[in-house]
């Protein structure tokens, strides 16, 4: 399985995340918290920006618009990763912090 690097930012920081992986569990064995409720593509807690790469999902259609989806927006508890990525995520934090 192929082994991807997703840097998180503002913080800049590096997270391993493997192929099929979602953002969010991968940022979170990493010590890197997103906001997060649902976990299930529907409330909108974790909504951050792709800003590099490119990433699928888990179910058909998550809770964006399409507008969202060309924007860049994501939503990390059902977005998986196919590359390294760059996901602005300005509520990030690092666990303990």
């Amino acid at each position: 399985m192929d082994n991807y690097v997703m840097i998180v930012q503002p913080g800049g920081w590096r997270v391993e995340a493997a192929a099929g992986q979602t953002l969010l569990a991968a940022a979170e064995a990493a010590g890197v918290i997103l906001p997060a409720s649902c976990r299930n593509g529907s409330c909108r807690t974790c909504l951050c920006r792709l800003v590099a790469g490119e990433i699928s999902y888990l179910i058909d259609w998550p809770g964006l618009s399409l507008d969202e989806k060309r924007a860049g927006d994501v939503l990390p508890c059902v977005a998986v990763v196919c590359s390294d990525v760059v996901l602005l995520a300005p509520a990030a934090r690092l666990a303990g912090a």
